[in-house]
């Protein structure tokens, strides 16, 4: 405390006596002995200033208060106690009352620093961020050599996201005293917000350099070492910051999401669960435990961990958005439209969510707003903005270019080149080629029914098959078939991304397959860390991928002509037919009626067993046009949630057709499935996002499909699938030659007799079916790359004739 000259009655030697028990953290000793001082010199404001600063030192804030209040009240223009009394007021959270009594310091004292610097963190607290700029800019006109008051401007300024200013505050605060620590650390915040990663590292390890014992700065260090995937390295800090900061509750979150990424749940679960335990309140690790859960398949224990962190903080955006993804993932739809809107009214600029909103809609087929909301998401991905999922984008948009972009931006965000594991050396030539197919899928699943015979047709005498699956061991008939079909079947669903990519490179694996790709359940981090020297996507994920780690990707000419190369991060292998199918898998000996189906008995049956994402306005507005124009004609589709059967039903009868014509299938059996499409007539294909496994089974029944051929991958491949099975008639290259295509084959009955009797005599020599010539093409892919690989060179696109 500093001394005042105001009152002579007191002796030197009295005051400096207090001063030094005050000094020497004795303040009972000193407030005893001001008590006696008192008697002696009553009403003097000195000795209660005195006593005012030991109470507070105490903790006694109110106490502390009268003081102050007392000291001021016989001495109106004593500028110290005006201060401490602001800052026991600020410290009681009276803030107005804080502002008052240090303005009043100021008036007693104009150039009185100490008091401009706590009005200005008295602002900040406030949240009057620009008074807390012009006061700590006062407090440095008075005092240019304020070290602190720059790096507290700095604070302020990275607030109100001025980050050039803020950076310049700091650099001058480290000019004046090097040493200051935490505006090193502060000056890394704003580096890591812009994302100059290297400027951020940097300047955390210099705060750390002048003070070992700086907690925040590892935590911080270690923070952005996750955001950038050096996830060695960051649990390296966390655990530092950890061990001088034992109850550091964020660095126990921090550390949950480094194994989360990883794939090491069970410790991350550990971390989550002791962040909690450290501090019942935090709402980020409720959230942060709950999306593990999910991603382990434990919705309904995670939706419980999101539910606790709204109750904490009901403004809580990424919780609503958790829930939503757990909903969506439950396929309960409505609920998960419903919060996530709540996350986008609550931060309107969330990564992907307007994406996630249109997704959900889609699915449930609410239109209203879908085009504002198209030119919005189109504006955004191209100014670069995290918008929109690019699997997502797929059944809205038909763009191969747009679709490129979207896919770079989700890699760049979620799954960068990895660098934890060393490049993987030229390995030896082997005498059998080591191929490794990863999946979540290998099981009855679109993906499984498509490839269960790929795999036992290889040539073992020059390839080895690995399966990598890191989905649900279900032992149903699928599953158990694929693993007798491959050489060697690795369960590596409990192991973390780096152990499933160590486990690879020991077995050599030549060539990586992805049979995921962007899609749920998939595992893109063990591709980002190389998993094999050459790595391609296949199947699973209908377009680029937009990362430089996947050297390849499958398709034929149709769906990716060569002046569309550019649209694809990868380099194209170009098969006779991209679709692979499963000759084994044989049309039922089940005959279906039409009434088992819930069909009338008579008229013309259009039908679409695509999943209703893929239903678009404009596809819409055709289907009704052909129904208006083939009388007593009905379509049958499949909906999978009541929301989106009512909204069909109403947008059917808006266009004009009768709610009856509209029928809904059910989910049926897989040989029921495929005995339905005997008593349709006409499949009618979606746009932009084809049909896929439907079409193929579709045609396998021998029901021709009309499809529309776009410009991106998911809007060729139907356009693919009929040419492979020959049948390059069924393919329209606008909306008016489908639409028109659609109604001559229902009119026409002669006409679509004889596609029908082409289509059948077409099964067993096309080669959509014939399983082992695309194995046979390839295994050339295949080999083709292997050599180019050990002989030094680039990927480059293969064609295979």
């Amino acid at each position: 405390m500093t001394n005042s000259n105001h009152q002579p009655k007191l002796s030197k030697e009295e005051i400096d006596s207090v001063l030094n028990l005050y000094s020497n953290g004795q303040y009972q000793e000193a407030i005893n002995q001001i008590k006696v001082l008192n008697k002696a010199y009553p009403n003097v404001p000195l000795l209660f200033n005195l006593v005012g600063a030991c109470y507070k030192a105490l903790g006694q804030l109110e106490g502390s208060v009268k003081m102050f209040e007392t000291a001021v009240n016989i001495k109106s223009d004593y500028a110290e106690a005006h201060k401490n009394l602001g800052i026991a007021l600020r410290d009681l959270g009276k803030m107005d009352k804080a502002i008052e009594s240090l303005k009043n310091a100021i008036s007693a004292e104009p150039k009185y620093v100490d008091a401009y610097y706590n009005l200005a963190i008295t602002f900040k607290e406030q949240g009057q961020l620009h008074d807390a700029v012009k006061s700590y800019q006062k407090a440095i006109e008075i005092n240019p050599n304020f070290a602190q008051a720059y790096n507290n401007l700095g604070n302020v300024y990275k607030d109100l996201e001025h980050h050039d200013e803020a950076i310049q505050s700091y650099q001058k605060a480290i000019e004046i005293n090097p040493n200051i620590a935490e505006a090193h650390n502060n000056l890394g915040n704003v580096f890591k917000d812009l994302a100059h990663h290297d400027e951020a590292i940097q300047s955390y390890q210099k705060a750390i350099e002048i003070n070992s014992q700086f907690s925040e700065a590892y935590y911080n260090l270690g923070a952005t070492m996750r955001q950038l995937r050096q996830i060695d390295s960051a649990v390296k800090s966390l655990k530092k910051a950890i061990s001088i900061k034992p109850d550091y509750a964020e660095a126990y979150n921090n550390l949950g999401s480094c194994f989360t990424l990883l794939g090491q749940m069970n410790s991350s679960i550990e971390f989550y669960e002791k962040a909690i335990e450290l501090k019942p309140n935090y709402a980020e690790a409720y959230n942060s435990l709950g999306n593990t859960l999910n991603i382990l398949g434990k919705v309904n224990v995670g939706i419980k961990y999101f539910e606790k962190a709204i109750e904490i903080n009901p403004n809580f955006a990424e919780a609503y958005n958790s829930l939503g993804n757990a909903y969506k993932k439950t396929k309960q739809r409505d609920k998960s439209l419903t919060y996530f809107k709540k996350a986008m009214e609550l931060k309107p600029n969330m990564d992907f969510i307007l994406g996630d909103i249109l997704n959900s809609k889609m699915h449930l087929c609410e239109w209203n707003d879908m085009q504002k909301m198209l030119d919005n998401i189109r504006t955004k991905i191209i100014n670069n903005e995290k918008v929109i999922d690019s699997f997502n984008l797929m059944g809205l948009i038909d763009d191969a270019a747009l679709q490129r972009t979207a896919s770079e931006i989700r890699v760049n965000r979620d799954y960068p080149r990895s660098k934890i594991l060393p490049q993987i050396n030229l390995y030896p030539k082997h005498s059998k080629i080591r191929i490794g197919y990863f999946s979540a899928d290998f099981r009855e699943h679109p993906v499984g029914f498509l490839t269960a015979e790929l795999y036992e047709l290889h040539d073992r005498d020059h390839f080895e098959v690995h399966a990598f699956s890191f989905g649900p061991d279900t032992q149903d008939e699928l599953n158990l078939r694929i693993k007798e079909g491959v050489d060697h079947f690795h369960n590596v669903r409990s192991m973390s991304h780096k152990e499933i990519v160590e486990y690879a490179r020991s077995l050599q694996i030549d060539i990586a397959v992805d049979l995921g790709g962007l899609t749920a359940e998939s595992r893109t981090d063990v591709f980002a860390m190389s998993a094999a020297p050459i790595q391609l996507s296949y199947i699973g994920y209908l377009g680029t991928m937009g990362a430089d780690y996947y050297d390849y990707l499958i398709a034929d000419p149709v769906m990716i002509p060569k002046e569309s190369q550019k649209y694809y991060a990868e380099k194209i292998v170009y098969l006779p037919s991209f679709q692979v199918n499963d000759s084994k898998d044989l049309p039922p000996e089940i005959t279906l009626t039409r009434k088992d189906v819930g069909l009338p008995e008579e008229g013309f049956v259009f039908c679409c067993f695509n999943n209703t994402y893929k239903f678009t306005p404009t596809t819409f507005d055709s289907w009704a046009r052909i129904l208006k124009q083939v009388d007593n004609s009905v379509l049958i589709i499949y909906a999978n949630n009541e929301v989106s059967k009512a909204n069909l039903t109403k947008e059917i009868v808006k266009r004009g057709v009768q709610a009856e014509r509209l029928i809904f299938g059910g989910n049926l059996e897989r040989a029921n499935y495929l005995a339905r499409y005997r008593v349709v007539d006409l499949f009618l294909d979606t746009h932009p996002y084809n049909a896929g496994t439907t079409a193929s089974d579709a045609l396998k029944m021998g029901l021709p499909m009309i499809t529309y051929l776009g410009h991106s991958y998911q809007a060729r491949m139907g356009a693919s699938i009929v040419n492979a099975l020959n049948l390059p008639e069924l393919i329209t290259n606008s909306l008016e030659e489908y639409e028109a295509l659609a109604i001559e084959l229902a009119i026409n009955p002669d006409k679509l007799k004889a596609i029908k009797e082409k289509l059948v005599a077409n099964l067993s020599t096309a080669p959509l079916y014939d399983t082992k010539l695309f194995t046979k093409n390839l295994e050339s892919a295949y080999t083709q790359m292997y050599e180019r690989h050990h002989k030094g060179l680039k990927p480059d696109h293969i064609y295979v004739e």
